[in-house]
C-alpha cells in the first residue's frame, strides 16, 4: 500500500459539484485532491439549466465568463397544454445582472470547470475509487483504489460529491429519507424544428404525464417526461415523437436524436450532511424530480455554502458552530427544493379530471398577478434563497450581491463589514477597531447606505442594522462573529 502526502481536503467525485469545490479550494489556496472513479468526464448533457443565483456565485468565484459564452439564454417560461397556452411568464429578474436561465449541458459545464481547475494548476485523479474512511480527532484516514492498488490518504476533511449512490454517504450510514416516483423518466436531446423561440422553456401538463422542453439552441431541445413503460435500452426517436405528439404543444417536431436515456428518480435527502470531518454535497446529499431543473444548482450551492466554512476552520478561524451550520442551513433549502419539484411534478401530471380542470382554470388567472410572477421567478431563480433561522445569522439571511463582489477577487475568505461612509466618526473608529482585532476574518468596506451590514464570504447577509444603532450594532456583529469563529475545543469525532 503506497502512502501519499497529506492534504487538507479530499473531494470524492468529479461531477459539477466536486469540480466547483476543487476550483474554490484552488482559488483560496487550500491544498486538495479530487478523485473520480470514472476514467474521464461525462460525455452526456444531463443537467442543463444554470439559474441566476448560481451565475452570481460563479461570478463571485471568478468562473462565470466561459459559461456566458456557451449559454443559450432563456427569458420566458410557458405553461402550455396540447391545445392552449395557460400562462407565459417573463423570466427576467431585475435584481440580478443575470436576468435569464443559462442553458449549458452538463458535459460542457464539467469541461469548463475542469479547464478552469487546470488553469489553477489542479487536476482530477481518474480511475480512483473511494473504498473506506476512518475518522480521528485531527484527520481522516482514507483508503482509495486505483487499478487494483490500494492508496492511503490522510486528509483533514473529506467531502463526498459522488452522486446518488454515494460511497461516502454509505460509509457514514446516513439515512436517505424519502421515496421513489412511480414509473421512469425519459430524457432526450433532440434536433427540432424552430416552432418555438430559443429563449422560451415549455412546461406541459398532461394526464399522461408531464413534459418539460428546455431549449438548448434554436433547433436543439431537451425533452424530459415521465413514462409508464420503457421501450428498449434508451428512448428511441419514435418514442420521443409519440410523447411530444400526445402531450406537447402542437407544432414541435423531433427531427433527430443526439442522446437519450431512461432513469428512475426519487425524492430523498440525507438526514444530515456532516459526520465529524466528513461532509456530503450535491446528489450524494439530495435527489429529486428533474422538473424545475434545480438539482445541479442546489448541489453547487451546497459547495459554495461549505467551502468558506472549511476554509476558516482549516486556518483555525472557524469552530464547531460554523461547521454545524452547513447542515443547519442547507437542509431547509434542500427540503424546500424537494417539496417544490415534487409538487410541480404531481400538479403537472395529475390524472384526476377535476384537478386538471382546476389547474387549467387557476394557472391562467394567478399567472397574471405580479406577486405570483415575482414569487415564481424568485423560487425558480434561487435568488429568493435565504438563511433565515440559521444559528450563525441574525435576521433574514438574504443574498447580497453588487459589483464589488464580482470577478473572483471581490470576496473570498473574509466577512465584509459594510459601514455607511457618512456615518459618525465614532462609528467609523469603532468599526476600524473591530476589524483590526479580527483582521484575519473581517474586512471593512464603506457603503452608501445608512446601515451596518455584515456580509458572509458566500454573499449572504449575516446581520444588518441601521447606523443609528451605532456601537450597539457593532457589538452585536462582534458577538455573532465570535460565536462561529472563536477557537473552541474541537470534538470532531462525533
Amino acid at each position: 500500500m503506497s502512502v501519499t502526502a497529506d492534504t487538507k481536503i479530499l473531494i470524492v467525485g468529479a461531477g459539477p459539484v466536486g469540480l466547483f469545490l476543487a476550483n474554490e479550494c484552488a482559488r483560496r489556496g487550500i491544498s486538495f485532491r479530487i478523485v473520480e472513479e470514472r476514467s474521464s468526464q461525462s460525455e452526456h448533457s444531463k443537467a442543463l439549466a444554470i439559474f441566476p443565483r448560481t451565475l452570481e456565485i460563479f461570478d463571485m468565484a471568478g468562473v462565470v465568463g466561459p459559461f456566458l459564452d456557451r449559454a443559450n439564454r432563456v427569458t420566458s417560461v410557458a405553461v402550455t397544454t396540447r391545445e392552449h397556452v395557460l400562462a407565459r411568464m417573463h423570466f427576467t429578474p431585475a435584481e440580478s445582472p443575470y436576468s435569464f436561465v443559462a442553458m449549458v449541458p452538463q458535459d460542457v459545464t464539467e469541461k469548463l470547470l475542469l479547464e478552469e481547475l487546470r488553469r489553477k494548476s489542479g487536476d482530477v485523479e481518474y480511475e480512483t475509487k473511494f473504498v473506506s474512511a476512518t475518522q480521528h480527532e485531527d484527520a481522516v484516514d482514507v483508503i482509495l483504489e486505483r487499478k487494483g492498488e490500494r492508496i492511503h490518504v490522510k486528509s483533514a476533511i473529506v467531502v463526498g460529491c459522488d452522486g446518488a449512490h454515494s460511497a461516502v454517504r454509505h460509509q457514514l450510514n446516513l439515512p436517505f429519507e424519502g421515496a421513489a416516483y412511480q414509473g421512469s423518466f425519459l430524457l432526450a436531446d433532440v434536433e427540432t424544428n424552430e416552432a418555438f423561440p430559443a429563449n422560451e422553456l415549455q412546461l406541459c401538463p398532461s394526464e399522461l404525464g408531464p413534459v418539460a422542453i428546455f431549449p438548448m439552441s434554436s433547433s436543439r431541445r431537451r425533452v424530459v417526461a415521465t413514462i409508464d413503460k420503457t421501450e428498449g435500452d434508451a428512448p428511441s426517436l419514435d418514442l420521443v415523437r409519440r410523447v411530444l405528439a400526445e402531450r406537447a404543444p402542437k407544432g414541435i417536431e423531433a427531427l433527430g436524436m443526439h442522446w437519450s436515456s431512461y432513469f428512475r428518480i426519487h425524492h430523498r435527502h440525507a438526514a444530515r450532511l456532516r459526520e465529524g470531518r466528513i461532509f456530503i454535497a450535491g446528489d450524494a446529499a439530495h435527489i429529486h424530480s428533474p422538473f424545475g431543473g434545480q438539482g445541479m444548482n442546489t448541489g453547487l450551492h451546497d459547495a459554495w455554502n461549505l467551502v468558506w466554512k472549511l476554509d476558516l476552520f482549516l486556518h483555525d478561524h472557524g469552530n464547531e458552530h460554523l461547521l454545524d451550520s452547513y447542515s443547519a442551513e442547507r437542509i431547509p433549502v434542500i427540503k424546500h427544493v424537494i417539496e417544490t419539484t415534487d409538487l410541480l411534478t404531481k400538479v403537472m401530471g395529475t390524472p384526476n379530471k377535476f384537478a386538471q380542470a382546476l389547474r387549467n382554470t387557476v394557472i391562467p388567472m394567478v399567472s397574471r398577478l405580479a406577486p405570483f410572477q415575482h414569487a415564481f421567478v424568485q423560487r425558480l431563480s434561487e435568488l429568493g434563497i435565504t438563511y433565515h433561522g440559521s444559528p450563525i445569522v441574525e435576521g433574514d439571511g438574504k443574498r447580497y450581491f453588487d459589483d464589488s463582489l464580482r470577478d473572483g477577487n471581490g470576496i473570498c475568505s473574509r466577512f465584509l463589514l459594510l459601514v455607511d461612509r457618512n456615518a459618525d466618526s465614532s462609528i467609523q473608529e469603532a468599526a476600524e477597531r473591530l476589524c483590526a482585532s479580527l483582521r484575519e476574518i473581517v474586512e471593512l468596506r464603506p457603503q452608501a447606505r445608512d446601515e451596518i451590514t455584515l456580509v458572509r464570504p458566500d454573499g449572504y447577509i449575516a446581520s444588518s442594522a441601521s447606523s443609528r444603532h451605532g456601537i450597539g450594532a457593532l457589538s452585536a456583529v462582534r458577538t455573532l462573529l465570535e460565536h462561529q469563529t472563536t477557537a473552541a475545543p474541537r470534538n470532531l469525532a462525533a
